[in-house]
Formats: C-alpha cells, structure tokens, sequence
C-alpha cells in the first residue's frame, strides 16, 4: 500500500524554535522582532499553497485552547486550496454528535470532499476543565466510543430512516445527516492507554501513534491488529513525527542541535511540570523516551526525542541526510505505517527541504 503524506497547519503560529508560538501570536499582525509568525489566514494559507504544491495530500490542524479552532479555520483555508484535505482534530464531547455530523457534512460539501477527522479525547484535566469537561480519563474514553458510534449512525443512515442511540452519554432520536453527494470523513484516532485502544479498535479507520521507536510501534501495531480483528475489523495505521532533513547527516544534525541550543533549562523544567500533570498515557510514553535530560537523545537510528523537551504531543523528529530520512519511513511503512503526518519549523521551509529531499527518493522508489 502507498504511503500518504502528510504535513502540519501551526495554528498558534511558527518560528524558527523548537516551539512554535507564543501564548499572545493570535494578536501579533507581522512577524515579531523574535522572529515569531503569528497564525493569519494569509500566513497559514500560505503554509497550506505550498503544501499543496509539494504534492502532501493534507494537513493536519491540532485542538486545545492555545490553537485556533480547527473547524472555522480550515474551512477559511479550504476556500484557498483546490486539492489539499484538512485533516481536522476534534474534541468529543464538547457538542452533540449529531451537530458534529451535520458540521462535518457541511465542510465536505463546501470544501469537495476534503475533510479528515482527527478525534482528540483530551489528556490535560486544566485544559479540560477550561472547556467545562471534569470527566476522567477512561469515562471520556466511553464517552468517545459512544460518540464515535453516533457520528457514524446519523451519518450513515439509508435513504429515507433516522437514527436512534441510547447510550451512558448520549440519547439520540429521529436523527440523520445527508451528506449529499459526499462520503462522511475517513476517522483517524490514536491513543496509547487501554481505554483507547479498544475505542480505535471498535470504531475508527486509522489508528495513530506518535514517534516511538520502530520496535515499540511494531508491538503496538501488532496488539491494534488483534484488538480489531476481535471486532471484526482492520485498522490503517499512521505516525506523527517531526522531520529535519538536510543534504547531509551532518547539516540535519547541527540543526537540531540549534534548535537544542535555544531552550535553556528552566524552559525545559517548567515545561516537564506541565506535562507531568497529563493522564495521557501516550504523553507519559514520550516523556519516558528523555525523561526530562538532553544527553542521549537519539533513541534509535535518526530518531531524535529533543521535541518532546518542552513540547506535549508528538515529542520526535526525524533527523538525517534525506537518504537516512527516506529509510526510516521505509522502515516504519514496512511495519504496516501508511500515513506519515510531518511538521519542522518553520512550516514552510521545512516542507520544501523534505519534499525535494526524502519525499523525492520516496517517490523514486515508488513509494508515493
């Protein structure tokens, strides 16, 4: 099966730093004296052209209340790009299931067919209590579950019928979304925790992982496809990483060395505090791959733990000659990875030194 491509939409702003943006980029109109670039539909638009142009076949948009909304955002973008799918994350929860359906309707209507979703159960209890959401960690996995079974319902309902659903979290009556001459969106889901895996086991088309090594995904890869066969499904699989490839091993590795060189160690103290709070298994498994120090960081082959300093979410990049990058996509896809889901700071340079760098070989060899 081919690889598909993906690259990242900064929605709270980019920058030559390991971290993107800062908490106030939403109100800044050009680039800061920090060098910071605020999240303007032009800026983004422009992230989302070249995207588009260097053949990635969508980007992906993160949730929280540090971002802008996802949905009003790449709805706006949608209307700048002809071919480029949006691959939206979403909380849960926050609304009816039915409304997320007729949302998402509404957005392939409007955009051809374009949107992806990406459902993000939430991991941070500050974060979610700021949206009124105090349930624990497993509940939101049922909640999810439950979701997740709602969506597809209203959303796959014959001509002509309704859909009911009487749930632990939702009760649903006479509903149906027409999503006219478009398919509902594909749903891609990851999760590191027990809860969750049975959730993507169950109810979702792509099952993601962040970027441990090749032998952890491998042992997770294996557990998804027994997970899901007991349901009587099969589940693609993606990765989401951080890439920085150069011309040679040595120019990637002096970049991130400087990308290294500007946290200092209160940054990266302060931010280890935040994220110990998390219930995020995924986010207590990246952690665990630096544990809070900046020796040994390369924890596999061109696998680079340095993001995940200060950092929540995806914590690794890629790091390496275009060559060494293109290999360990190779070598993740063999272990059953389709989607590869990339970022680099800042978004635009780093997607023009991948796409003409690794994405050519992986091309050459007919991979893409």
């Amino acid at each position: 099966m081919s690889i598909h491509l993906h690259w990242y939409l900064p929605t709270n702003g980019d920058s030559r730093e390991i971290v993107g943006a800062g908490d106030d980029s939403h109100l800044a109109v050009g680039p800061t004296a920090s060098g910071m670039r605020p999240p303007t539909i032009d800026y983004l638009g422009e992230i989302a052209r070249t995207a588009e142009r260097l053949g990635f076949e969508a980007v992906l948009t993160p949730t929280g209340t540090r971002w802008e909304d996802a949905w009003i955002t790449t709805a706006a973008l949608s209307q700048t790009t002809t071919r480029l799918k949006f691959l939206v994350a979403f909380r849960p929860g926050f609304i009816s299931p039915t409304l997320a359906a007729h949302q998402a309707a509404t957005f392939q209507r409007i955009s051809g067919g374009r949107l992806l979703l990406n459902i993000v159960a939430g991991g941070d209890p500050v974060e979610q209590a700021r949206y009124g959401d105090h349930l624990d960690h497993d509940a939101r996995y049922r909640r999810t579950g439950e979701f997740l079974e709602v969506v597809r319902g209203v959303s796959t309902a014959p001509a002509g019928s309704a859909y009911d659903f009487d749930g632990e979290y939702y009760r649903i009556t006479g509903a149906r979304i027409d999503f006219g001459d478009w398919d509902p969106p594909q749903i891609f889901f990851g999760g590191a925790s027990e809860a969750a895996e049975d959730v993507a086991a169950q109810h979702v088309d792509t099952y993601l992982a962040w970027g441990e090594t090749p032998t952890q995904i491998a042992e997770r890869l294996e557990r998804m496809r027994t997970k899901a066969a007991a349901h009587g499904r099969t589940l693609r699989f993606g990765i989401r990483l951080h890439v920085i490839s150069r011309d040679t091993s040595a120019d990637a590795w002096t970049q991130a060395e400087r990308l290294l060189s500007t946290i200092s160690p209160e940054r990266i103290a302060s931010a280890q505090q935040v994220l110990a709070r998390t219930e995020s298994v995924g986010q207590q498994r990246m952690t665990a791959l630096h544990d809070g120090g900046t020796s040994n960081l390369e924890i596999s082959p061109n696998l680079w733990a340095g993001y995940g300093l200060v950092r929540g979410g995806a914590g690794t990049a890629l790091v390496g000659s275009h060559t060494e990058v293109a290999d360990r996509i190779s070598e993740y896809h063999a272990l059953g990875i389709d989607h590869f889901i990339l970022s680099g700071q800042p978004h635009i340079e780093e997607a023009y030194w991948f796409a003409e760098g690794a994405g050519a070989i992986l091309r050459d060899r007919g991979l893409l």
